[in-house]
């Protein structure tokens, strides 16, 4: 797949995209350095344009490895999150994935571009208009998005080999266990809210549950029936 990087900024057009290539490349080095060895990661993020998935007045600083506000008080999560969370996911070609919680969208494309089929649910009315828009300009056919209580899942699809929850939640939702195949993997962030939380990976074997705590990261909030509070949306 080909990523349109025409900026409509004309102080970024002058500068070119070839500077962002090359910031591009650079982030996936340091990524590279810090452990992200899984080839399959490192292309996938190489190939797509991160400064696309952020706000204009911030795409110079979208590979520097930090998150960035994307409005709505939500965020885009910095690379190495991304990157760590797609390393320890596992994905191989083909696999169906559920993404809780698409935000900007660039983690439902990090994966699309491994070669997933993905599908991913957001909350915000006004995020998901947005990023359904820029997810279909940037020709991302194998991603289908839903906007709902990702909490609940996605059972008319399920189901999943892979399920991703880019927000931090108090436990693990019962029904994204229950969407998840056999050998599947969970893969989600728990803790105290609004604090660091530890990284979950739930594997499904025969139908027993496999869980392993894989260090501590920081998300937004996992809102929803199975979440830290059930808001109307």
């Amino acid at each position: 797949m080909v990523y349109s990087e025409k900026m409509p900024n004309t102080s970024l057009q002058r500068s070119g995209t070839g500077d962002l290539r090359r910031l591009r490349q650079r982030m996936c080095e340091a990524l590279r350095a810090r452990g992200i060895v899984q080839e399959s990661v490192l292309q996938a993020m190489r190939s797509v344009p991160r400064h696309l998935f952020v706000p204009q007045a911030l795409q110079w600083q979208a590979y520097e490895d930090n998150s960035l506000p994307i409005g709505y008080g939500q965020t885009i999560s910095r690379p190495y999150t991304v990157a760590l969370m797609s390393q320890l996911l596992n994905v191989e070609r083909g696999m169906r994935v559920l993404e809780i919680g698409t935000g900007s969208g660039y983690q439902a494309a990090v994966l699309s571009a491994m070669g997933c089929y993905v599908f991913s649910i957001e909350r915000l009315r006004e995020i998901y208009v947005k990023t359904q828009a820029l997810l279909r300009r940037l020709g991302f056919e194998s991603i289908h998005l839903q906007r709902g209580d990702g909490t609940l899942g996605f059972p008319q699809a399920a189901p999943f080999d892979r399920i991703i929850v880019t927000a931090g939640g108090p436990e693990i939702p019962e029904p994204l266990v229950s969407q998840l195949d056999d050998q599947g993997i969970l893969l989600i962030p728990v803790g105290r809210r609004q604090r660091r939380q530890e990284i979950v990976r739930l594997t499904k074997i025969r139908g027993s549950l496999h869980e392993e705590h894989l260090g501590t990261t920081t998300f937004v909030n996992l809102v929803g029936s199975y979440g830290w509070e059930n808001t109307a949306m």
